[in-house]
């Protein structure tokens, strides 16, 4: 069940990142744009729920690469949050800055393997 809501929060997470590049894919209709306007007031709580349980299933050894993309979406939607993290804040902000730039680049990856996953093909670990 815990596995259903992480990839739910991912394919959320996907739909935020990368919402640059997928609404030239939608063309008219903005479809990934109305959604993101819905799940925008939820970023915080996506991206602390990616952040724990990619942390989670990364202790697993078990989908790399996917724990990772997820744990780095989760960095890049809380970067107003981290600041505030005792002791940690000020690391966590500089990897979220240095993460920008390939911000799309993450959100379309984590939404590809997303889907992926849903449907039980498992590339790239």
């Amino acid at each position: 069940m815990i596995e259903i809501i992480f990839k739910i929060g991912c394919l959320a997470a996907g739909i935020l990142l990368g919402i640059t590049a997928l609404d030239k894919l939608d063309g008219e209709s903005n479809f990934f744009n109305d959604i993101a306007k819905k799940l925008m007031p939820f970023t915080t709580i996506i991206g602390g729920g990616i952040i724990g349980l990619g942390i989670y299933y990364l202790l697993h050894f078990d989908h790399f690469i996917f724990n990772l993309l997820a744990i780095a979406a989760g960095i890049l939607l809380l970067t107003h949050v981290l600041s505030q993290v005792p002791k940690i804040g000020d690391s966590l902000v500089k990897i979220s800055k240095a993460l920008m730039p390939f911000k799309v680049i993450v959100g379309v990856a984590l939404l590809v393997l997303t889907v992926l996953r849903f449907l039980s093909i498992h590339p790239l670990g």
